[in-house]
């Protein structure tokens, strides 16, 4: 039976639905007993609702031909064991006899649920007090058994039926990156990334947004991405370091493992840029870039859901409206550091320092030295003065307006009936 495509339960209402005279004949009992196995397995049955299940179990009597009765039995089964025994008799010759039984492994796992599932040492010493000291006989049997059989028993179907017990996470360390906070020494090209997730929405991911911040200009990039797998977020990441117009010197992240694995530091290695990465206990590290997510990223975007599909549109809207705005247009606070005569020092965020993230690139010494080859003041001040403060942000608001009354008219559609 090719069935490999039914693997949701809309697709089988949609198929009792549609086909009322389509069955499907087995060869043997064994692969109609395999295509069972594996059909509830891919639906998930176990977890499904009433509902749900109601459909799954009109399809399997569908397609075998199977009465209610004989499988609701299947299903059961399946239930308490996993899978599903084909009844056929087999004469067994010096076959093994089993040690220990259900009711054993029944024991064996209210052990572990009252003392915390312990060693499998204490176990067995448990077992043999029970015996020894209380008397109970019903655990003469585990008793005799060995400390490794004790473990061999925990993996099985039944002892996971009865107890299930949970550890904690064990810590991986990775060499990726070194933790640590950025050292920029007032030179631009040491930037901070995070990511910013546009909600969800009936179990449906949204956009995501990749947003990167320069220490010390605090010249601003934003990409968005339909999923941060490897597939999406290495271009969008080139793109990011392509966009900025000085040297990139350092790439700075949290410990999130979409920026703390091997593809992202063979991009970055590629591109002989040195990856840090947030030190435990210090939250300051990656504040600046998570203080933008809220500044910058949902005072524009909310917190509504965004569906993935729109990615592609959201990026020309940061590339073509966004980027330009918040880097050319909205002025941001700097620090200055003040000494008091006790040696202490204060932060303090002057009004004569305000100015948008490329007139602080401007500001700096030598500048020109930190701009990428090919790239100028001239053409940077030529896109900086074609419009004004005020015109960019008209133009910013009505793209928004357009790219949002598109995504959400478009869904509400889809949604009507």
């Amino acid at each position: 039976m090719n069935t490999a495509d039914i693997q949701t339960t809309t697709q089988v209402k949609a198929l009792l639905d549609g086909a009322q005279g389509v069955r499907f004949t087995a060869h043997s009992q064994q692969e109609a007993y395999q295509w069972i196995t594996s059909t509830l397995v891919d639906l998930r049955y176990v977890s499904l609702k009433k509902a749900d299940k109601g459909d799954v179990f009109r399809y399997l009597c569908k397609m075998t031909g199977y009465s209610r009765q004989q499988m609701s039995r299947l299903i059961q089964q399946y239930r308490e064991t996993g899978r599903l025994a084909i009844s056929i008799k087999v004469r067994v010759q010096n076959g093994f006899k089993t040690s220990y039984t259900q009711q054993d492994v029944a024991l064996l796992a209210e052990i572990d649920k009252l003392h915390h599932t312990p060693s499998g040492t204490m176990v067995k010493k448990l077992c043999a007090r029970a015996l020894l000291v209380f008397h109970q006989q019903e655990y003469e049997n585990l008793s005799h058994i060995s400390v490794a059989h004790i473990y061999n028993v925990r993996k099985s179907f039944f002892y996971k039926q009865k107890h299930q017990y949970y550890t904690k996470t064990i810590p991986v360390a990775t060499p990726i990156g070194e933790r640590r906070k950025p050292r920029p020494d007032g030179k631009p090209g040491y930037i901070r990334i995070d990511t910013v997730h546009q909600g969800d929405q009936d179990k449906q991911k949204g956009v995501y947004h990749i947003n990167a911040v320069d220490e010390v200009t605090q010249f601003e990039i934003v990409c968005s991405v339909e999923k941060i797998s490897e597939l999406f977020l290495i271009p969008a990441l080139e793109f990011l370091l392509e966009s900025f117009p000085f040297v990139i010197m350092e790439f700075h992240s949290d410990n999130g493992s979409e920026y703390i694995n091997k593809q992202v530091a063979k991009l970055l290695q590629k591109l002989l840029i040195e990856q840090t990465k947030s030190r435990p206990r210090h939250c300051n590290d990656n504040a600046l870039v998570e203080s933008k997510n809220g500044a910058v990223i949902r005072k524009h975007f909310g917190y509504i859901h965004i569906p993935q599909k729109w990615a592609t549109d959201m990026n020309v809207f940061n590339r073509e409206h966004f980027n330009p705005y918040i880097n050319f247009h909205r002025p941001c606070h700097y620090v200055e550091i003040i000494i008091d005569k006790r040696g202490k020092e204060k932060k303090t965020y002057p009004y004569e320092k305000m100015m948008t993230p490329y007139d602080k690139l401007k500001s700096l010494p030598d500048a020109q030295t930190y701009l990428k080859p090919g790239v100028t003041f001239k053409e940077l001040d030529a896109q900086a003065l074609s419009l004004t403060d005020n015109e960019a942000a008209r133009r910013l608001n009505e793209a928004k307006r357009l790219l949002f009354n598109t995504i959400f008219e478009q869904d509400k559609h889809a949604l009507a009936p």
